[in-house]
């Protein structure tokens, strides 16, 4: 039974690690712990996201999609082997699990691999609550090549967080290993994985911790999520965000001025609502579809300055 590392400790090991980290803004507190707990953990899990691109995969995991909300993990490795913080706590990454599992990880006694799953998401014991997770930036149809970087970064991360809590590489395990309808990661084989956490953790560090990289400088507004554009079910009239006034000034840009009176402000409003909801029209959308809030394609495509 292990208490989650605080943030400042996660981050901590993973740079004594020689992790290349790359922060996000508000990862420290963007977690799903209104839905549950958080802990004790038991291992850490290795996904693949079935998608291309850095900045594209980020965004999916840290935002999530309306029936799975985000974070989808606690850090994204790309390509280059960076590992992107997006979120910590609870995090729609595991999903549910095998009971059989859980314990052979907790008590990390197994062979060449854990207990084969047979139970799955939807009927299983609750994994997110028990594991940290990696999303790992794969298209994951068994072609798309894994670089030496990316699985680099995948065996250094996991050993930092064992190393932190004390683990052997037997709490590393894979979605496959976990549940009986994944098959995720795809492209290597998590007992390989295993060898090479286990051979890293039997040597002392020696790369110092750096200084984590800054936050790439965001051009346009990250979409916030759903319920950020709403109370309840209804649109949230009256929030002060400095964001609706960019995106009021884009909407506008986009030809939909003639919903304004008075102008835009920070201030949401009925304007903001019909415009948007034009807008999305526009791109094709029709019913609920095309009705407020905005959703995170319609919201990308705007393109909303940062404010």
């Amino acid at each position: 039974m292990a208490e989650p590392l605080t943030a400042d400790r996660f981050i901590a090991a993973l740079l004594a690690e020689g992790v290349r980290v790359q922060e996000h803004p508000g990862w420290r507190n963007h977690n799903r712990n209104h839905k549950g707990p958080f802990g004790p953990v038991h291992g850490v899990m290795v996904h693949h996201t079935v998608s291309s691109g850095s900045a594209s995969s980020v965004e999916l995991c840290r935002a999530g999609y309306p029936s799975l909300p985000g974070p989808l993990c606690h850090g994204v490795i790309d390509k280059a082997g960076i590992v992107h913080l997006i979120g910590y706590g609870r995090t729609n990454h595991a999903g549910g699990g095998d009971i059989d599992t859980l314990n052979a990880v907790r008590a990390e006694e197994y062979g060449l691999r854990p207990p084969v799953p047979d139970t799955g998401n939807t009927d299983g014991v609750d994994g997110n609550r028990h594991f940290y997770g990696w999303e790992c930036v794969n298209l994951g149809d068994g072609k798309d090549p894994w670089t030496e970087e990316q699985l680099d970064a995948i065996e250094r991360a996991s050993a930092a967080v064992c190393r932190a809590h004390g683990w052997t590489a037997k709490s590393v395990i894979g979605h496959l290993e976990w549940s009986d309808d994944k098959v995720d990661p795809r492209g290597f084989t998590m007992a390989s994985m295993r060898d090479r956490v286990e051979a890293r953790l039997g040597k002392t560090p020696t790369k110092p911790p750096t200084t984590p990289a800054p936050p790439p400088a965001a051009k346009y507004e990250p979409y916030p999520g759903k319920a950020h554009f709403m109370t309840g079910t209804k649109p949230a009239l009256g929030k002060v965000w400095s964001g609706f006034t960019q995106m009021g000034n884009r909407l506008i840009a986009k030809g939909f001025g003639r919903f304004y009176k008075v102008g835009v402000g920070p201030k949401l409003g009925q304007a903001d609502v019909l415009a948007y909801e034009a807008y999305q029209r526009s791109l094709g959308y029709s019913g609920d579809a095309a009705t407020w809030p905005p959703g995170p394609t319609t919201w990308n495509k705007l393109q909303v300055p940062n404010s």
